[in-house]
């Protein structure tokens, strides 16, 4: 067969979609014999009727298969994580190299921020020389000599999803939880990884607010995953305040520098909890991660990546030399009061009218802009102690960002925070 409009019609009857009619719509979509009315008819009759489990294990797979699938002979197993992304989540920068140390290997293909979320090699971007273009020659040098390597996505990998990533923006598809699980698993399941942990964040600084929408979506991604061959878990996490206190680009790395050097606090506790699962899935022992980052060793494996990838060979001992800092830093006051509630996408806001992001792909980013000292829920402030201070290139943005921050937090007598993680989603 290949007419797509059976494939297509099937799925818009509610008979569900089968492994040949996936293949035959990922390798149209990377081939560009589905045309886009094609796709787009695909897209929606997905969101309005689904196709089930199996259904969403076979696309997963077929547009996996539609590129270049990696297959690894190293000396240890090979794992990775994934994140739906939040403010303050520099989990990535920490965890790769923490899991290096325990001897797996994390080929980990990331991406770019668009919107309030940053992205991962928009913060490595943010030291100087940090190439993240690598061809598959060095990423495959890189990852075998330092054990991990961050690098963006080839077009060679799922490029089936690159085309209907698009499509589902022009066609309104975007909230379907088939399309998305498909999406997310075809780009990671194709770098050959034997493990897989996702970080699906909830509250009002992620993408899914409520918990019972994460957790929807992390049941979809674990079934599909196992399903398609890959050991999978999830943990839903809470993005009701940032993770870190920092939120920007180079005050993400610093922050992830001083983690890396034992530095304690919820991002720590998170990318413990995160590897501990990354190697209970391939059968690892787990009692050696906090050593490995209050002794430096996570440190070094980093410094030794960032040097691989082209950065410099003594970040760790001189980040403050490479990170270079924003012309103008101004701390945000209040009047005092305990933090009782945090609007995290407000404040994902704030970091991108600096310049810290990107409306549309392709825009440049200030990696010198950001919010650094992020008040906690629960924590006290007022004139001694700023909810943040401000990074900014000139005084006018600094006060526009003061505003944004004053306005996304909410003071009273009490507050708490809740549980990092607020559930787990465990292959068995």
């Amino acid at each position: 067969m290949t007419d797509p409009r059976p494939v297509i019609a099937a799925v818009r009857d509610g008979r569900g979609l089968d492994g040949p009619g996936a293949a035959l719509i990922a390798q149209g979509l990377a081939d560009g014999s589905v045309s886009d009315a094609q796709a787009g008819a695909f897209a929606m009759a997905v969101l309005t009727r689904g196709v089930g489990e199996a259904g969403r294990v076979a696309l997963t797979r077929a547009m996996r298969d539609s590129g270049h699938v990696l297959d690894w002979d190293l000396s240890g197993p090979v794992v990775d994580k994934h994140s739906t992304g939040g403010i303050g989540d520099t989990v990535s920068l920490i965890l790769a190299p923490l899991l290096a140390t325990q001897g797996v290997f994390v080929p980990m293909i990331s991406g770019r921020g668009l919107g309030h979320t940053g992205g991962t090699l928009d913060k490595l971007e943010a030291i100087p020389g940090y190439d993240c273009d690598q061809d598959e020659q060095a990423f495959r040098r890189i990852t075998r000599q330092v054990g991990c390597a961050i690098v963006s996505a080839s077009g060679d990998f799922a490029p089936a999803d690159r085309r209907l990533y698009a499509i589902r923006d022009e066609s309104g598809t975007v909230e379907s939880i088939d399309l998305i699980t498909a999406s997310i698993l075809s780009k990671k399941l194709a770098a050959g990884l034997q493990g897989l942990v996702l970080d699906v964040k909830a509250g009002s600084g992620a993408i899914l607010k409520s918990v019972d929408a994460a957790e929807r979506l992390a049941r979809a991604l674990v079934t599909t995953a196992n399903g398609a061959g890959c050991p999978c878990s999830a943990l839903i996490t809470d993005m009701d305040q940032p993770l870190a206190r920092s939120a920007g680009n180079a005050v993400e790395v610093a922050e992830a520098i001083r983690v890396l050097l034992g530095e304690r606090g919820a991002l720590r506790d998170l990318v413990v909890d995160l590897a501990a699962e990354c190697l209970r899935l391939v059968g690892r022992p787990d009692d050696a991660l906090g050593a490995a980052l209050d002794s430096g060793a996570a440190a070094e494996v980093f410094g030794r990546m960032v040097a691989a990838q082209g950065g410099p060979t003594d970040l760790i001992q001189r980040p403050d030399h490479y990170l270079a800092p924003a012309p103008v830093i101004l701390p945000v006051l209040s009047a005092p009061g305990v933090v009782s509630g945090i609007d995290v996408t407000a404040l994902g806001h704030a970091v991108l009218a600096l310049g810290g992001g990107r409306v549309r792909a392709g825009e440049a980013i200030d990696p010198r802009v950001g919010l650094t000292g992020l008040a906690k829920l629960g924590e006290e402030v007022g004139p001694d102690r700023p909810l943040a201070m401000v990074h900014a290139a000139d005084d006018t943005a600094a006060q526009i960002a003061i505003a944004a921050v004053q306005a996304a937090y909410t003071t009273g007598t009490s507050g708490a925070a809740g549980p990092l993680v607020r559930q787990r989603i465990l292959h068995a």
